[in-house]
């Protein structure tokens, strides 16, 4: 039987941190080297790629370790070294609760999800879009709305270089603009924007629609946040009593998240594949034998409450280059049993898992043996998934049936039947012909508002 580890603890209660906190003064503050002898080990013992770095695939011990570690003098060089070229998404961070609170959904935000695009002009001017507003947030009370455009913060021309800086304040002020065509226009308006603790409930939008007597499901779901399982289980639970026929999955802007919450999306699109294999995990070769096992279609969620499944056989899911890992992880685990038809844009391209580990003793490097001393973590990438056919590997990203990219100066209402993604995906349900596609290469993409967090596009794997 293989051995469990308990990989994720992160639900943190308010009162432990100001315990922590409050305890500072009797800490006895960790070294560099403390901190970068935790970095060596855990990658030595969970790392994927373990056998790219020759020092980590050397297992290196005693003198000849404080030498090597000893040589960097930061954590983060450390780290940096150790990760493996083909490594685009194992972190570092040196503040483990805000880690904890932003995987649990809790992050500060003032409530505008936004993507930053270079101008067409080939500059390194940025505009930023605003792609939705959370309800009850800062931004929904100041009138923020979807496809908004702002081009500065705090009267600075944002730019690739300054953008990071600009958007960190907890307060700031965003210069309003219009795209047209390819011009940006600042319009002289401005929104001044404040950051509170907010707890995001990833399924912003979900109904049925009714079309020519047919139902329809539309979900849009922006992370796999794990306590948000019964809700998401209640929605399909909504979609089942409405007798939906065909559903449209909304994952445009989802970077990703739990592994354990992506099987059971998946499970409740379909469910008539209990028990069989979603998929497989590949580790590195230490590890591979005690821990690799099989992912399989369930019935039921962490909660123990039965999955409401639709028994599909063919689902539309909408992706843009911002899908990531667990998004990509439903399409590929999907794609061998029913038909999955992928509307929108070319995906990110992860499909490795994470899990966080604490400096603490192999082999579950856990929270509650962690060094007090300091904060920092890992979330370094532990094995790569493939789905039935044994399909990984997708560096490039995962393509489109029907290929749609978003136009950044008509990007319409979220859940109206107009909204250029979603009509395109209803056009092929019905049989309608299709507008022709935005396919502009005139714009790229820089980042977006969830990049600033420290588990952008993560795939987290637990128990």
């Amino acid at each position: 039987m293989k051995k469990k580890i308990f990989l994720l603890l992160i639900i943190i209660s308010s009162v432990f941190v100001s315990c922590f906190e409050d305890l500072d003064d009797n800490i006895q503050i960790a070294s560099t080297q403390d901190i970068q002898n935790f970095i060596y080990r855990g990658l030595n013992y969970f790392y994927l790629y373990k056998a790219d770095n020759t020092e980590l695939n050397a297992n290196l011990q005693g003198q000849e370790l404080t030498d090597f570690i000893d040589s960097y003098d930061s954590p983060e060089a450390l780290f940096e070294y150790l990760k493996s070229p083909q490594d685009r998404f194992s972190l570092l961070v040196d503040d483990y609760i805000e880690l904890e609170n932003t995987l649990s959904g809790i992050t500060l935000n003032h409530g505008m999800e936004f993507g930053l695009i270079f101008y067409p002009d080939g500059s390194d001017n940025v505009f930023g879009y605003a792609r939705y507003v959370l309800p009850n947030s800062d931004a929904a009370a100041k009138g923020v709305e979807r496809g908004m455009i702002f081009n500065t913060i705090d009267g600075q021309q944002i730019t690739e270089n300054n953008f990071k800086n600009l958007l960190e304040p907890d307060t700031y002020i965003i210069g309003l603009a219009t795209l047209d065509d390819e011009d940006v226009n600042p319009t002289g308006e401005s929104i001044e924007l404040a950051k509170q603790q907010y707890t995001e409930n990833p399924i912003f939008i979900a109904e049925t629609l009714t079309i020519d007597g047919q139902k329809i499901g539309y979900i849009m779901y922006n992370a796999f946040t794990r306590g948000f399982d019964p809700q998401l289980n209640a929605a399909f639970g909504q979609f089942k009593a409405d007798g939906v026929s065909e559903l449209i999955l909304d994952l445009r802007y989802n970077g990703g998240g739990s592994v354990e919450t992506a099987i059971d999306l998946s499970s409740m699109i379909t469910g008539q594949f209990n028990g069989q294999l979603f998929v497989s995990e590949q580790w590195n070769a230490d590890r591979q034998a005690e821990y690799a096992s099989d992912k399989l279609f369930n019935n039921e969620i962490s909660t123990g409450e039965g999955i409401n499944s639709l028994n599909l056989n063919r689902v539309y899911i909408l992706t843009s280059g911002r899908s990531a890992s667990a998004s990509e992880l439903v399409i590929n685990g999907l794609n061998p049993y029913i038909n999955v038809m992928q509307v929108g844009g070319t995906t990110t391209g992860k499909f490795q898992a994470s899990f966080l580990l604490y400096d603490a003793p192999a082999p579950n490097f856990s929270r509650s043996q962690a060094n007090t001393g300091h904060t920092y973590a890992m979330l370094p990438l532990v094995f790569k998934t493939a789905n039935s056919v044994g399909f990984t590997d997708f560096v490039d990203g995962l393509d489109p049936d029907i290929e749609y990219l978003e136009d950044y100066s008509n990007l319409g209402v979220l859940g109206d039947v107009n909204e250029p993604l979603l009509a395109t995906a209803l056009n092929d349900i019905f049989g309608l012909p299709q507008p022709q596609p935005f396919t502009s290469n005139q714009f790229e993409e820089i980042s977006e508002s969830k990049a600033m967090l420290p588990a952008y596009q993560l795939m987290i794997a637990e128990e």
